[in-house]
């Protein structure tokens, strides 16, 4: 149990980044969880049974603080950390010309910068145990939408992970950029309904991000975009 890998994982009380969770316990990972909401964490938790291999901490991606405590936290608890997956993440389904600012701040915050204070928080940890940083981007970080400043974020992210690669793979920790197109996840709650046709699920994701981390010491996967069979951008 103690050689186990670790992994942390923003965002992770629902939707892709529980897929993830749930798919490396299985794998005899142990997982730390943050995410804004104490209550889903503790239900995430309770509906997998507790485990022990599972710890969950409250906190905001979007502040340092915060990222570093739960870094420590996981380090505290397990002794090591060989995955982060920046995860957390949110939308204002709006548009720069005819949107409500008010929501912007927290999604760019959340969004950008809260992939790179991860990133800052842990890769001390991870060139120790020569790792890997998985960043959810998305589809929307490649194919411009009108009017889209979610997808500005998401091609802020798409920058990261290679600026990020480029600086880390010197300390032989791996970057992958994970990039998904239309998925059935509480993302689209505030949007009010899902986008028509096909969706993928949130484990169909998780697999893509299982994949990249279980690869073999010197293989680095670096940008991985799954879309639904249907979806044309």
């Amino acid at each position: 149990m103690t050689d186990s890998p670790v992994a942390l994982i923003t965002g992770g009380g629902s939707g892709i980044g529980a897929a993830v969770a749930r798919q490396l316990l299985d794998l005899g990972h142990r997982v730390a969880v943050t995410g804004r909401g104490e209550e889903r964490l503790r239900a995430f938790a309770a509906g997998l049974g507790d485990p022990k291999a599972l710890s969950t901490f409250a906190g905001n991606a979007a502040d340092y603080d915060s990222v570093r405590s739960a870094v420590d936290r996981t380090l505290d608890a397990y002794g090591r950390l060989d995955t982060v997956v920046a995860n957390a993440g949110t939308a204002t389904h709006d548009s720069v010309a005819e949107g409500d600012p008010s929501g912007w701040t927290d999604m760019v915050l959340t969004n950008v910068l809260g992939p790179a204070l991860l990133i800052r928080a842990s890769i001390d940890a991870l060139k120790e145990t020569r790792g890997r940083i998985v960043l959810i981007g998305s589809v929307a970080g490649f194919v411009p939408t009108p009017g889209n400043l979610y997808g500005a974020t998401k091609y802020a992210v798409t920058g990261l992970a290679e600026n990020t690669r480029r600086q880390v793979t010197e300390w032989g920790v791996g970057v992958t950029l994970v990039a998904p197109g239309r998925v059935e996840t509480p993302f689209w709650d505030s949007y009010g309904s899902l986008p028509p046709g096909h969706l993928l699920t949130a484990d169909q994701i998780a697999d893509s991000v299982v994949w990249a981390v279980r690869k073999p010491a010197g293989v680095d996967v670096n940008t991985v975009v799954v879309r639904p069979v249907g979806q044309p951008n």
